[in-house]
């Protein structure tokens, strides 16, 4: 990578998330280059920022690779992720700037995680999830991890995941039409959605029932740490109490029908557009009025238990601020060529770096 390759492109800084992130770099003294799809309406946001901008489609590769001169590292923060995560890193790998990401899709980090050779021959760093997925989770595994070597099981949950984006939401009706995503003995496996529950003590009072849910994790957490078995919670919504409601009435053989209904693509192109109509993201009022809580447990072959909680601010807010500390990080040389993990090249206690988040051994 040339020496006067220092800038960093942000990919996505149109949307929600992305306008967040451009706020929480400059804070940091770092000028993106902002790049998405379509040239307007980048060229208006970069001109009322003072900034670089540069527009592309990711269908085409030469176009792609061309648009990464003098490109350090790349943030792509253009949901959904399996539509933009492969395009980038090919581009990412063939001019060597390091890759960063806000996915938290499953089976986006698990392609992501098999360019592991490439990347280290091309000596680029492939570091996915640096937002909320799945920073503080990693973190808090590798802390637990770090107390309990030989943990065999480790199960997360979250709380505080109220405040949805357009973004999210699209994401969340592609993860829909997929089962639930889970590391059994080493293997990610499968299971029916909405099929495990679990209640959590969240703090505060708050024991909270809690769905299982196909998060980063699954993949990150067992590059972290090696734990064999990790299955992830989250905060039980209307989804999940509208189908044990089903099941106690129709009973499972035909709540299961209903979900295979809900799975077939009229229903999914209606919730794609029933999420358009959505706004665009929280307000920074709703966002300073909210937190998210993580909760983490670990196991060995003894039966021992270890758990610890992390609290950080509303999910958006720390997103952009972790994501932006770092790509800090990284224009500094902090990069480790390969796939890589936030905790495994950061370290568990990183996080709490950042302003309002707070851990407590259990």
């Amino acid at each position: 990578m040339s020496s006067r390759a220092r800038h960093v492109l942000l990919y996505g800084a149109t949307g929600y998330t992305g306008r967040l992130v451009i706020d929480a770099l400059l804070a940091r003294g770092v000028e993106p280059i902002l790049a998405g799809r379509r040239a307007d309406t980048i060229a208006r946001l970069a001109d009322a920022r003072g900034l670089a901008w540069r527009a592309f489609p990711l269908e085409d590769s030469r176009r792609v690779a061309a648009s990464l001169d003098e490109v350090a590292v790349v943030l792509n923060a253009a949901g959904p992720f399996s539509a933009t995560a492969a395009p980038l890193v090919n581009a990412c790998l063939a001019r060597g700037a390091h890759y960063l990401d806000l996915s938290g899709e499953v089976e986006v980090l698990a392609a992501i995680a098999e360019r592991n050779a490439e990347a280290l021959a091309a000596g680029v760093m492939l570091l996915p999830a640096v937002g909320f997925d799945v920073v503080p989770s990693d973190a808090l595994a590798a802390h637990l991890a770090r107390r309990m070597p030989d943990a065999r099981r480790l199960t997360i949950a979250i709380t505080g995941l109220d405040l949805v984006s357009r973004g999210s939401a699209r994401s969340t009706v592609a993860m829909m039409s997929q089962p639930l995503r889970i590391r059994r003995e080493g293997r990610v496996i499968e299971r029916p959605q909405l099929s495990m529950e679990r209640v959590f003590d969240f703090g505060e009072g708050r024991s909270i029932n809690t769905t299982a849910l196909s998060w980063g994790d699954v993949i990150t957490a067992h590059h972290t740490t090696g734990i064999p078995d990790i299955t992830t919670y989250v905060d039980a919504n209307a989804a999940l109490w509208m189908h044990n409601a089903m099941v106690r009435t129709f009973g499972e053989s035909a709540t299961r029908a209903f979900g295979q209904l809900l799975l077939r693509a009229g229903w999914q192109r209606s919730l794609a557009a029933a999420v358009e109509l959505l706004p665009e993201g929280p307000s920074p009022e709703e966002r300073a009025r909210h937190h998210a809580v993580i909760v983490a447990e670990v196991e060995d072959a003894r039966g021992r238990i270890l758990r610890a909680r992390l609290r950080t601010p509303e999910v958006y807010s720390v997103t952009a601020t972790l994501a932006a500390a770092i790509v800090a990080r990284v224009l500094d040389g902090i990069a480790v060529p390969g796939f890589q993990t936030p905790a495994r090249v950061l370290g568990a206690d990183f996080v709490l770096t950042i302003p309002g988040v707070t851990r407590v051994d259990l």
